[in-house]
């Protein structure tokens, strides 16, 4: 493929731009758990060609960053485009291809990790630049890139905080998660939390003079899994999600030191993923008061007994469908007239509507291949994503 200054003859902005952008995004690894600085560092020198006006902001320990940038005047009533920069490992995944070289296999499709989530919406937005800072714009476009939104949206908090301090109000925020280009107004919220247990070891055939770890942890198991079913038979239900109620999983678990010996210690690893009118703390309750009444009456046996449960991270929060009609608002002028969606999956869309902004998730792209082996994007989500941005250039020069 060409370079992508090979790309941007003055005046020339064509479909094909976006996958020469998103080759060197998928280049540029940014696993969560490595440093995304390289990428930072192109993207930066790619808007320092075209004049744009951006700021990093950093983690605390300077190895990651968000980058927040401005094309247009510093005026309210502009537009964010949200992308994160983060990707999930590669690890153990079956690929065809290698997975941080954009591969084109004549199919339609466009392969790598990142190309749906998210760095498809990445490259779009970096494509329409050059337009962009060309037109009379009479609001801002922001593009608001953040790191590791993959382990907890991590990054985006202190951008949102910058962005509300250092500049007049948006009007509305566009998350670039892969939807298929349809506006998705409801998102479920999520925490990622670590349960321990301590218990008092004892020999496998004196059951009576030890309290079992693992035996606890399996209570707690079973308990989470039926506040699930308590919230749905309580009617706390949003049919608009198709898992219509709060979800509770337990996806790691691990205890014990031999078969003959009852267990000091088990942990697992669990997640709330809750409604947005139920909200983190009205699930995670129901958990707590069981949780402490079982440690209460076992401490009766051992003192020793103890239950810990601790955020991994902190809670993102859900988007609710409210306080967006000028972000949908502009999806529809954007887009026509569409149904809008709700999506059980996380992003950085409730931190946005928390700082009171009017948000709403579009991009290209199908959440279906998000995460996936031979993850890849459709080229004509691409062409889609690309004349939808095109038009809000062109939305932006208007009264």
């Amino acid at each position: 493929m060409l370079g992508w200054r090979d790309a941007f003859e003055p005046g020339m902005i064509t479909m094909g731009s976006a996958p020469l952008l998103l080759e060197t995004l998928i280049g540029h690894a940014s696993v969560s758990r490595d440093s995304n600085l390289d990428l930072i560092r192109f993207i930066e020198g790619y808007l320092d060609d075209f004049g744009v006006h951006y700021e990093r902001i950093e983690n605390d320990d300077g190895s990651k960053a968000n980058l927040l940038a401005r094309i247009g005047p510093d005026v309210a009533g502009g537009v964010v485009l949200s992308g994160h920069t983060d990707v999930v490992p590669v690890d153990g995944q079956p690929w065809t291809s290698d997975p941080f070289s954009l591969t084109d296999r004549g199919d339609g499709r466009l392969y790598g990790r990142g190309s749906c989530d998210m760095k498809g919406f990445i490259a779009c937005a970096l494509a329409l630049v050059p337009a962009w800072v060309e037109q009379p714009l009479e609001r801002p476009i922001y593009l608001a890139f953040s790191y590791d939104e993959e382990v907890g949206c991590l990054g985006a908090p202190r951008m949102i905080e910058r962005l509300m301090a250092g500049h007049p109000r948006p009007a509305a925020v566009i998350v670039g998660e892969p939807t298929l280009m349809a506006p998705v107004v409801a998102q479920k919220g999520i925490t990622n939390l670590r349960t321990t247990v301590t218990g008092c070891e004892a020999h496998s055939s004196q059951v009576n003079q030890g309290v079992s770890a693992i035996h606890i942890a399996a209570r707690l198991v079973t308990r989470i899994e039926d506040i699930m079913a308590e919230l749905r038979d309580e009617g706390r239900v949003d049919d608009a999600f198709n898992v219509g109620h709060s979800s509770l999983h337990v996806g790691k678990i691990q205890g014990g030191t031999a078969i003959n010996i009852m267990a000091r210690e088990c942990r697992f690893d669990w997640e709330i993923r809750h409604l947005p009118q139920d909200g983190f703390d009205e699930v995670f309750r129901r958990f707590e008061t069981f949780s402490h009444t079982l440690e209460s009456e076992l401490q009766h046996r051992s003192p020793r007994v103890s239950i810990r449960t601790e955020p991994l991270t902190e809670t993102v929060p859900g988007l609710a469908d409210r306080d967006n009609a000028e972000a949908l608002a502009l999806c529809h002028a954007l887009l026509g007239e569409r149904d809008s969606e709700a999506v059980a999956y996380a992003t950085e869309a409730g931190q946005f509507q928390r700082a009171g902004l009017a948000t709403v998730i579009c991009g290209p792209g199908s959440i279906a291949q998000a995460h996936q082996p031979d993850e890849y994007i459709e080229i004509s989500q691409l062409d889609a994503c690309m004349a939808f941005m095109q038009r809000l250039g062109k939305h932006l020069c208007r009264d």
